[in-house]
């Protein structure tokens, strides 16, 4: 049999769990996918032939078809729906209220509560926050797991090891992805805190040397957690073309994002039940984002490790004084939980003159008080709080 090469921009390449995925306007790639093809193994190539033959040989052009005339149909009958809902529906005036009730970030006020303090935590979430999400479809079959590699950009960088270089900053990039991708994301600036798997490993800031990572207790045995899941979830990705398993210290997602929409959500439907009755005797529970069902131990949340930065910042750099600046940005669900941390050290705390500033980047319901409109906007921020863009050397890049 001969290997599929496919370009990344199709959307085929969701699908064939067995093609060679190829950027066509990356030269050296599509000659380096080309190469491969050509000298594959012939069991290799029966492999990749394998994973695909039930999907090409049951879904016809026709199918297709008439499953895009479907869901273009489906699209012009709720769109008729919303049009019939008037200004005084409950949806439409739950959206006043948010709208009302949600101010967009002040970011001169922000800058004078940032330079009048004098002991500050900064709390940022990484993907969809520091890092622009990707777009549904843009790389369909990962190599690696967790996010795509992408960095930041270079000024929320140059500004990161700006504000993490002064010392009355306590500075951390909180995320859900493994401490691995966070590590060769962020890991390089001098002085940035780092938690992963949704705060469940984090590392304190240092300025030299290699970054100690230690681990919050949530009493699951999470090696015995893999065990069950995993055969479970490896069927699941067998069966389903375009899924992949991401696995961090304290979580085992399994994510259909780059799947055909309904396909994946189907599989993802019959995967939680499965899931719930194997892991019955664990302390875990099931989070289904958007693309994505992951499993937790129970007590996990972003949360705790907010509240173990503010608390031990407060033990260590307080001086009797307090934390006197709280700022916290966050884009979706899991971020919730950051923010009821902040706002409940912020109720506890004694000290007299305190800041705290919840962020949520777009307009939601959210426990925030405040918005950005997007992960640009996060790193204007930034770049304002350390000084403005022309105290910035781009020679001091991390």
């Amino acid at each position: 049999p001969g290997v599929v090469i496919a370009s990344e921009f199709s959307a085929v390449s969701s699908i064939l769990n067995g093609a060679l995925r190829v950027n066509p306007f990356d030269i050296q790639m599509c000659v380096t996918s080309i190469d491969c093809a050509l000298s594959m193994s012939p069991n290799e190539r029966d492999a990749r032939r394998g994973r695909d033959i039930d999907f090409v040989s049951t879904c016809p052009s026709g199918l297709w078809t008439r499953n895009v005339l479907r869901d273009l149909s489906d699209t012009m009958l709720e769109s008729k729906k919303l049009d019939g809902v008037g200004e005084n529906s409950p949806e439409s005036i739950l959206a006043r209220e948010i709208e009302l009730g949600l101010e967009r970030l002040d970011l001169g006020a922000l800058i004078s509560a940032y330079e009048e303090s004098k002991n500050r935590v900064i709390i940022i979430d990484f993907n969809g926050t520091l890092v622009a999400k990707e777009p549904s479809g843009k790389y369909l079959k990962r190599e690696i797991l967790g996010t795509s590699g992408y960095k930041p950009p270079q000024s929320a960088m140059l500004a990161l090891c700006r504000l993490c270089a002064d010392p009355r900053n306590t500075v951390y990039v909180v995320s859900g992805d493994s401490m691995q991708n966070l590590e060769f994301a962020v890991g390089n600036i001098p002085g940035l805190g780092l938690a992963a798997s949704n705060g469940g490993c984090f590392a304190d800031p240092i300025k030299h040397g290699t970054r100690l990572w230690k681990y919050l207790d949530f009493g699951v045995d999470w090696e015995a957690v893999k065990k069950v899941a995993m055969p479970i979830i490896s069927k699941y990705t067998a069966r389903t073309n375009g899924s992949f398993v991401k696995l961090t210290h304290s979580s085992i997602g399994w994510s259909y994002y780059s799947c055909d929409p309904e396909w994946g959500s189907l599989q993802a439907s019959y995967l939680v039940p499965e899931l719930e009755a194997a892991l019955n005797a664990f302390d875990v529970r099931f989070v289904a984002l958007k693309g994505i069902v992951e499993v937790v131990p129970r007590k996990l949340h972003k949360g705790h490790i907010v509240a173990k930065i503010l608390d031990d910042t407060r033990a260590h750099k307080g001086n009797g004084n307090g934390v006197d600046f709280a700022l916290c940005m966050g884009d979706d669900i899991s971020d919730e939980k950051m923010f009821t941390s902040v706002i409940s050290f912020e109720a506890e705390s004694d000290c007299p003159n305190s800041y705290a500033f919840n962020v949520a980047v777009g307009k939601k319901p959210t426990h925030a008080s405040f918005f950005v409109d997007d992960a640009s906007d996060v790193a204007d921020v930034l770049v304002a709080l350390s000084g403005g863009a022309d105290s910035i050397d781009p020679n001091n890049a991390p």
